[in-house]
């Protein structure tokens, strides 16, 4: 045990380097597969065939499979390009995140009433007010808790980068268990550093559909959600007309 002491600091770079790499597969998955998600419950069928193709073709495939093919076949794909592990590590791991997100995204979504879409367009709302006050938030009530579980997955799969080389939790975990002989040792402290970097992140997913306050049998009302637009267009006051100039008649007087 005091071998393994002496290599903690390999072990804290590995646990460094994995979460940068789950940061930026965080952000850059989430991003992507909202998009996505919007794009499969679009009404335009070119999106939706688009974006399933996408999203099943991904979902269908290894995760280890798509880091092996960013990594060597990417590269021959794009002439010229020189992808780091990291980089190969991010690019795998995003394109497989954003698919299920994208699933998660679409189900909120379709999971909203007809009646919200019917009373949104009613008041006038545009495509991006309708969204914005009235399906989106009613959507977060469904999408999060399943984005948190994704998002979870996510760390602990991208222990599978060091299948490319990239040197992160899992990587410097066996150098260090070979080296020291004790993998065991090693191991127990790589799991323990994979539940602190997750454990956080659950409890924010729990702390948030508590603030929500799920419940799917009774959406909230339409008109709470969409008080602060109709509220801010009231506020505005209408531009004063110009007098209209007095006709000859007006100015001779009546007679």
């Amino acid at each position: 045990m005091g071998d393994l002491l002496t290599y903690l600091p390999p072990l804290a770079r590995g646990a460094w380097m994995t979460i940068i790499l789950c940061l930026i597969v965080g952000v850059a998955g989430s991003i992507l597969g909202f998009v996505i998600g919007l794009a499969r419950a679009s009404s335009i069928g070119v999106l939706r065939w688009v974006s399933a193709i996408y999203t099943n073709f991904l979902r269908g495939i290894p995760l280890l499979i798509i880091l092996l093919f960013t990594y060597f076949a990417l590269p021959l794909l794009i002439p010229g390009a020189d992808f780091s592990q990291l980089m190969s590590g991010a690019i795998g791991l995003t394109l497989f995140v954003s698919a299920y997100i994208a699933e998660v995204v679409r189900g909120a979504i379709e999971s909203v009433p007809r009646g919200q879409y019917e009373a949104a367009e009613a008041l006038g709302l545009g495509f991006f007010n309708k969204f914005r006050y009235v399906i989106v938030p009613q959507a977060m009530r469904v999408m999060v808790p399943p984005w948190v579980g994704i998002l979870l997955a996510m760390i602990k799969d991208s222990s599978l980068v060091s299948v490319i080389g990239f040197v992160d939790l899992t990587q410097a975990g066996k150098i260090v268990g070979t080296t020291t002989m004790q993998p065991l040792w090693a191991f127990v402290v790589v799991g323990a550093v994979y539940f602190f970097i997750c454990y956080p992140l659950g409890r924010f997913g729990r702390w948030y559909e508590k603030r929500l306050s799920i419940s799917l049998a009774r959406p909230p009302d339409t008109l709470q959600i969409l008080m602060p637009a109709v509220t801010g267009l009231l506020e505005h006051e209408p531009p004063e007309l110009p007098e209209s100039p007095e006709s000859p008649r007006d100015a001779g007087g009546t007679t």
